[in-house]
């Protein structure tokens, strides 16, 4: 029985082209498909929220033929920005203090109410130093590496236990592929190895477990010590390239 007759080299070819067409169009779509689909949902999810507490006289749903997408999410925006104002002066914030009062008077709800209040502080505060660095510990085991995000100097009690065992960090270690859960660690500042990579390139790393890594700067001995290791990190870019 003969052998079979091997396809042609411009049919390999062409197939070949197909696949490389379809993941660069894929690699583009994607990303800009799942963010359209992901602000469209939150937009709908917020309409669903705050457009059944708008009166029909001011909700233009009333009068148009079909539903006006955001509008909720506008009024919610100028609301939330009207109640900052009113906040922020002092008739605001003497209401504010009452309210919170009032609130650190109920045993269940004080709790929530100032877990979640210190929590958006954090987050949204704009001059806070939070996870502003990202950086390299030994976890789980000596030998082993993770990346942490940098929170502060360890602080209160904690701080006052150890400081007679080292002088320590708070970091978050973040999980993959899902970064918002983690561990809170209180490391030692000398067995911290801070990364040039931003935060924003380091969650990236997390999320993709690796897969998408961060250019690295060109300037590899400013930040390696060791000119062998700088040379061999070198020729390993070169060749992925």
């Amino acid at each position: 029985m003969p052998d079979p007759v091997p396809p042609a080299p411009h049919k390999a070819k062409f197939s070949t082209r197909l696949r490389n067409y379809f993941l660069t169009g894929l690699v583009i779509a994607g990303p800009i498909g799942i963010t359209l689909w992901l602000t469209w949902t939150f937009i709908q999810w917020v309409d669903g929220w705050v457009k059944p507490l708008i009166p029909h006289t001011y909700n233009p749903d009333t009068y148009l033929p079909f539903p006006v997408p955001g509008f909720g999410l506008v009024t919610a925006i100028v609301l939330l920005t009207i109640i900052g104002f009113l906040a922020a002066n002092f008739l605001g914030r003497s209401m504010l203090r009452l309210g919170e009062s009032l609130v650190n008077r109920m045993p269940l709800v004080r709790n929530l109410y100032s877990g979640l209040k210190q929590i958006f502080e954090t987050v949204l505060n704009e001059r806070g130093t939070s996870f502003s660095k990202a950086a390299l510990i030994e976890y789980p085991r000596r030998g082993l590496w993770a990346i942490v995000f940098i929170s502060l100097d360890t602080r209160g009690e904690v701080a006052k236990r150890l400081l007679d065992k080292a002088d320590t960090m708070s970091v978050f270690l973040p999980t993959t592929p899902n970064p918002t859960s983690g561990f809170l660690l209180f490391v030692p500042k000398e067995e911290i190895i801070e990364l040039s990579m931003s935060v924003e390139d380091a969650a990236k790393l997390v999320i993709s477990a690796g897969l998408v890594n961060p250019e690295y700067p060109d300037m590899l001995d400013k930040f390696i010590e060791d000119p062998e290791k700088a040379k061999l990190l070198k020729t390993r870019q070169t060749e992925e390239v």
